[in-house]
């Protein structure tokens, strides 16, 4: 069976181009962002990281740390973090300073699922397959609180990566959901287990649209 939403995230040692981590260690108590990508030297790879190091401070200033994954090893991993960086300086400055992991036997890929069973081209020269675009993101306690996997032919959108966090960490703090299309900002949706009662002194704007539907206004930084 594979992981599952609220499941503790595996932990692993692994080298990567920062050195060799402990990866529940390596957290901390910050949130994490785990990412893999097919393979180095690949076009949509490259201006996935490249937009990841851009927003890398957007992250940090959400207490996230980020790591990449991928079926390569660290000569490779080092080597294309030049051509990550050259890509990303025509948008803006980007210096990629996360880890990337280096996986090249496959044995964190396949604990964490994340291997293409689907695309026949996504393969290395023996036949075995690279992983597809998977997101993990895993909270401070190291539970698993987001699995997003993406084919190899379709890059991320990392705006809606920012903005489930944005979404977990209200919500974990204030008792609030959120909306479909929701940004921070916007009108919460007052969570369930609230009631009517403890919302007047909890949210004192909110708004009964229907029984089981209130939403509220909430000032966030």
């Amino acid at each position: 069976m594979g992981l599952r939403l609220g499941d503790i995230a595996p932990d692993f040692e692994a080298e990567t181009t920062k050195g060799p981590i402990k990866f529940h260690e390596w957290i901390g108590d910050s949130w994490a962002i785990l990412f893999s990508h097919p393979g180095d030297f690949t076009p949509v790879c490259t201006t996935e990281l490249a937009e990841v190091a851009r927003r890398a401070p957007d992250f940090a200033a959400r207490n996230v740390k980020l790591i990449g994954i991928s079926a390569n090893g660290l000569d490779d991993h080092k080597k294309w973090i030049e051509d990550i960086n050259d890509w990303g300086s025509k948008f803006g400055p980007t210096d990629v300073q996360y880890p990337i992991i280096a996986d090249a036997d496959r044995k964190i890929s396949t604990l964490y699922d994340m291997l293409d069973e689907q695309d026949p081209t996504n393969r290395d020269a023996k036949g075995l397959p690279f992983t597809i675009r998977t997101v993990f993101i895993i909270d401070p306690k190291k539970v698993i609180r987001l699995l997003i996997a993406y084919p190899a032919s379709t890059g991320r959108n990392f705006d809606e990566i920012l903005r489930v966090v944005d979404s977990l960490q209200i919500g974990d703090k204030y008792r609030v959901t959120t909306p479909v299309n929701w940004k921070k900002g916007d009108d919460v949706i007052v969570h369930p287990s609230v009631s009517n009662e403890e919302a007047k002194t909890l949210f004192p704007e909110f708004t009964i649209h229907k029984p089981y539907l209130r939403t509220t206004p909430l000032k966030v930084e």
